[in-house]
């Protein structure tokens, strides 16, 4: 797995040369960088993968092109037992590796802890989302706090940096689909007894776009969230101003951070019908 290894760990530079090879690098999480880094490794072995077929074509056509004057047909042999083992085990061995990496991120990136940092479940529903802060993963945890949108109000989930954050999902009506752009990573929201769980860690500090990504009625589009990352210590201080009684935007405003959602431009939640 070494070989492997050092594509992936060389793929990181490459990568940032070539931009990402069409993958975002603008990712706030811990989970979202390893996929960055997988991706470019994986591009970077293909394409070495595809220089090296290359190379020998061209090779075969300069080495074995038909000469002036030539009129016997080159030596014919039945097999090359050495060249049909290499074209055999050498795709199996780069097929392996891959798979190995891919199977290894992809652990990591749903694995759930057994006590994250902080708990919110996601509600979706026809059009807008509701989250609700909760004491534990577990399903009787206490609720805290929620913050339901409507349409004059673009919901906030608040999250604190550098601490694992739980997201329990589900939807009261059809399949929706919770996505941060930022985040590079999104998870369907499914009506009925299915819950969906995912945690992330992340490192920086903002105020980010949400997104519905699954097409669910007339209004999807304007089916907008934020997601505000703040301190550790600002989180707590959040999650105590909601104890107290404060609504979210007077919670935010506590905490010195805006009321309310500042980075949905262009995509207003309010509807008209037309």
């Amino acid at each position: 797995m070494s070989v492997g290894a050092v594509t992936l760990l060389a793929g990181c530079n490459v990568g940032d040369a070539f931009g990402g090879f069409g993958w975002p690098k603008g990712g706030i999480t811990e989970q979202s960088e390893r996929m960055y880094d997988l991706w470019v490794g994986s591009v970077v072995a293909a394409l070495a993968v595809g220089v090296f077929v290359w190379g020998l074509i061209f090779w075969c056509i300069a080495a074995y092109r038909r000469k002036r004057g030539d009129v016997d047909l080159p030596t014919q042999t039945r097999f090359n037992l050495p060249i049909e083992i290499l074209y055999t085990v050498l795709p199996f061995l780069v097929i392996s590796v891959l798979f190995y990496y891919t199977a290894i991120i992809q652990t990591d990136v749903d694995r759930l802890s057994k006590n994250p940092d902080a708990t919110v479940e996601v509600v979706a529903f026809k059009w807008n989302w509701q989250f609700n802060y909760l004491a534990s993963p577990e399903p009787d945890a206490e609720r805290v706090e929620s913050t339901p949108g409507d349409s004059n109000y673009i919901p906030i989930v608040v999250v604190p940096v550098g601490q694992t954050v739980r997201f329990v999902e589900h939807s009261a009506d059809v399949i929706h689909s919770f996505w941060v752009p930022e985040l590079l990573f999104k998870r369907d929201v499914f009506p009925g007894n299915v819950v969906n769980q995912f945690e992330v860690t992340v490192t920086q500090p903002g105020a980010y776009v949400g997104r519905c990504a699954e097409l669910c009625g007339t209004y999807h589009s304007m089916m907008n969230f934020e997601l505000r990352a703040v301190t550790p210590e600002k989180y707590q201080q959040f999650v105590a101003a909601l104890k107290a009684g404060k609504n979210t935007p007077q919670a935010l405003t506590a905490i010195g951070e805006p009321a309310f959602a500042t980075k949905t431009v262009p995509f207003p939640t309010l509807r008209t019908a037309n």
